[in-house]
């Protein structure tokens, strides 16, 4: 198909011929940095292979498995597979994990007791987490059960300030949560360096505090993960980056034996751990699915920095903008006004191959604490490893891109974006013009 054919195509599918040029432009100036991200794909991609290969998948692990689950050849393997990759002890992988907030949930209430303190020093943590730790009052949270919880802000830059939080660690003290992505803030997603650096202050001080790293979005990004930097625990949902958009539900948490166990007994029961708990037929999509993610990621990334070239060409302030390092697959564009994101969010949904007839509309989501807005006609509901966007209805009015199984579809969704953005008067079209 020769450009004129696939330039059609774009217009067929509600692109303008101006925002198609303006596309193909961004692209033609990004092609050493996609070059980048296959390279780390492809190493990321030999690291699972070897970790396939050595914990010997074999066709018996897709068996279907159901009632207590026990000896589930397939959920033990996979564990094993997940280890080895993230090179930990042990491993949790379970479709009975619902969400990435749950899986943090389960990491956080497994390894606290009554009288322990939780530090975060990272400044204010993802809001799904507020009502999780007690921040937001919610029936069965930390604080309930009388463990309490301190934060150290971030610097004006966005990173860690380290007299603080030398002074907040405490005899109390057990556990250290460290958010790796930005979540619905504009501050800057954190490099694993960088994590393993605070990692390595924390420890210097107090040997014992468990160190957690909330890596959700951020797993093969880079040819390292946390685990590689000293976290004793990581944490992420299967419906985002290790998924790679084929699990259908669940989450995982990798470290520390002992630390593993305790989530596994929190999990199911004491007496029972890992020992229980059926992996219900899901186990080829979670084999599957993370053999494909480092690729999968790596489209991902592509979308992103596209997107960050985008917005940021036409004046709209982007986290990060399109030459940073990527430390995540999220990309923050703020339009600056509630119309802005709704428009974001149109375009991305119309793009989908899923649902896309579908407007999206701000509404009052569970966990949340003003209206959010999301865009996401994905084949796994909610996830967003697929092509999605979404952000809350509040001031500075950003919007968070993320996904995207393909580069191609990624494209397309940027480009959507862009046009309802124009065809809402939120961008002027003269504007786009006088970029080409």
């Amino acid at each position: 198909m020769n450009a004129t054919e696939t330039k059609t195509m774009y217009e067929q599918l509600g692109i303008s011929e101006e925002v198609w040029a303006y596309g193909q432009k961004i692209e033609e100036g990004l092609r050493d940095r996609f070059r980048g991200f296959d390279e780390t794909a492809e190493y990321n991609q030999l690291k699972v292979i070897r970790a396939m290969q050595e914990n010997r998948v074999s066709e018996a692990c897709f068996n279907y498995v159901s009632g207590y689950g026990y000896n589930d050849m397939g959920r033990d393997t996979l564990e094993a597979v997940y280890a080895s990759t993230f090179h930990t002890e042990a491993a949790l992988v379970r479709p009975q994990i619902t969400c990435g907030t749950h899986a943090l949930a389960l990491a956080l209430s497994a390894n606290l007791r009554p009288g322990d303190e939780l530090l975060s020093p990272v400044g204010k943590p993802y809001d799904t987490l507020e009502e999780v730790i007690g921040i937001r009052p919610s029936r069965g949270s930390l604080a309930e059960y009388g463990i309490t919880y301190r934060q150290v802000e971030l610097l004006e830059d966005g990173y860690f300030d380290y007299p603080a939080i030398e002074e907040a660690l405490n005899d109390r003290t057990k556990l250290v949560t460290i958010q790796r992505s930005k979540g619905y803030q504009t501050r800057p997603s954190y490099s694993v360096e960088k994590i393993g650096e605070l990692i390595a202050f924390i420890k210097a001080r107090r040997p014992d505090v468990i160190c957690m790293v909330d890596n959700c979005y951020g797993e093969f990004v880079e040819r390292i993960e946390p685990s590689d930097v000293g976290a004793d625990l990581i944490v992420g949902s299967l419906i985002k980056n290790p998924g790679g958009g084929l699990a259908p539900i669940g989450g995982y948490i990798a470290g520390r034996a002992d630390l593993i166990e305790n989530c596994a007994v929190r999990l199911t029961s004491p007496g029972l751990g890992k020992e229980v708990g059926a992996s219900l037929g899901v186990m080829q999509s979670f084999y599957q699915g993370f053999f494909l993610a480092p690729t999968v990621v790596c489209s991902a990334l592509k979308g992103a920095v596209f997107a960050a070239r985008v917005y940021e060409d036409l004046g709209f302030p982007v986290v990060p903008d399109g030459s940073e390092s990527r430390h995540d697959i999220i990309q923050a564009v703020t339009p600056g006004s509630p119309e802005g994101v709704i428009a974001f969010c149109k375009g991305i949904q119309a793009a989908a191959p899923v649902d896309s007839y579908v407007t999206p509309e701000p509404w009052a989501m569970p966990g949340y604490d003003s209206d959010v807005i999301m865009a996401a006609g994905a084949f796994v509901q909610g996830s967003s490893i697929e092509l999605s966007a979404d952000g809350p209805i509040k001031p500075p009015y950003a919007v968070y891109f993320q996904g995207g199984l393909t580069w191609n579809h990624a494209k397309l969704g940027i480009l959507k974006s862009l046009q309802s953005l124009i065809d809402d008067g939120v961008v002027p079209a003269e504007k786009v013009k006088r970029m080409l």
